[in-house]
């Protein structure tokens, strides 16, 4: 039998950037819990300060990105500029 440990482990969560234009650089950028890949310098550029200002709003909030529900998310996204894709919709 596999040894299963009792300890608990730290919820966890990333946000996760994903630039699809490219100048033919490579960039990665990784924080506290955020990862960041591709995309031009403008690009990489605004998904670094949205991940740096999605991080500050939660530590304004005394939370951590695995303790928020998804509207909470949702509405801090939202006020740093992101906006939710809804496949299909028109």
């Amino acid at each position: 039998m596999p040894n299963v440990s009792k300890k608990k482990k730290k919820a966890k969560a990333i946000m996760l950037g994903v630039g699809l234009d490219s100048d033919g650089h490579k960039r990665v950028t990784t924080g506290p819990n955020f990862a960041l890949v591709g995309g031009s310098k403008e690009t990489h550029e605004e998904m670094t300060e949205k991940a740096v200002k999605i991080n500050e709003k939660l530590k304004a909030k005394g939370k951590e990105l695995h303790e928020v529900t998804h509207e909470e998310f949702d509405d801090i996204a939202q006020s740093v500029g992101l906006k939710r894709h809804h496949p299909g919709a028109k």
